[in-house]
């Protein structure tokens, strides 16, 4: 495994399940932390007038088999709102430090209400009234505003907050706060995903895989193979 991750160029028979090399390579790169979130990716979405936007989200998990990966959300944000009107998206990821990228292509669903609701019990007191708090994406006329309506949805939520911290009036019930029904996760299931990795004299080596995506039943897809083919760089 650690030839296969401390590799300068990419197998020279393609691997015909690249989800698993990208994991490797994901959490290689958490491992090493060479940068501020190295789980931070570039997400692209477009609107109804087909105008692209980006920004930069966290991948929470990243699941190799039958391979997607998760982010979350406010769901009535831009990015929300453009993924229920275009699931399609992309997204990529940049190690510069280790000369890798990897960029995927792909659905967006929604995550079940479980997984949603188990990743908000990890998150602390704060980001959990912020998911209350803040109507991600909409106009505010100022900070003092925003605070100000943080402030008010804490006291409904039965929060206190004194310098800076967050706290429960009382804390002999719990300890956390209902996840919001607008918040919550989303997967990102690729059906293109590509490998790039940096080279001498910008001589760099990539490859791409492509895969098709049938939706099912239960909210979820069925995929066919991956095909892979080298790219010139």
């Amino acid at each position: 495994m650690n030839k296969i991750v401390n590799a300068s160029i990419l197998p020279q028979t393609l691997p015909n399940q690249p989800m698993h090399l990208a994991k490797l390579w994901f959490d290689d790169a958490c491992l090493k932390k060479n940068q501020p979130n190295p789980n931070a990716m570039t997400l692209v979405t477009a609107s109804e007038g087909n105008q692209p936007s980006a920004r930069i989200v966290l991948c929470k998990s990243f699941i190799a088999d039958p391979g997607y990966v998760v982010f979350f959300t406010n769901y009535r944000s831009r990015k929300g709102r453009e993924i229920m009107h275009n699931p399609k998206v992309s997204l990529v990821f940049h190690w510069d430090q280790l000369g890798r990228q990897i960029r995927i292509e792909g659905k967006a669903i929604l995550s079940s209400p479980e997984e949603s609701d188990a990743y908000f019990k990890t998150r602390n007191l704060g980001s959990q009234l912020s998911a209350w708090g803040s109507d991600q994406s909409q106009p505010v006329e100022s900070r003092k505003e925003l605070i100000d309506q943080i402030k008010c949805r804490a006291d409904e939520l039965g929060l206190i907050i004194e310098n800076s911290e967050v706290s429960l009036k009382d804390s002999g019930n719990s300890t956390t706060l209902p996840r919001p029904p607008h918040w919550g996760g989303i997967q990102i299931w690729a059906s293109t995903i590509e490998l790039w990795m940096d080279g001498e004299d910008r001589v760099h080596d990539r490859a791409a895989w492509t895969r098709e995506l049938k939706p099912t039943d239960n909210n979820i897809f069925s995929t066919s193979k991956w095909l892979g083919t080298r790219l010139q760089p």
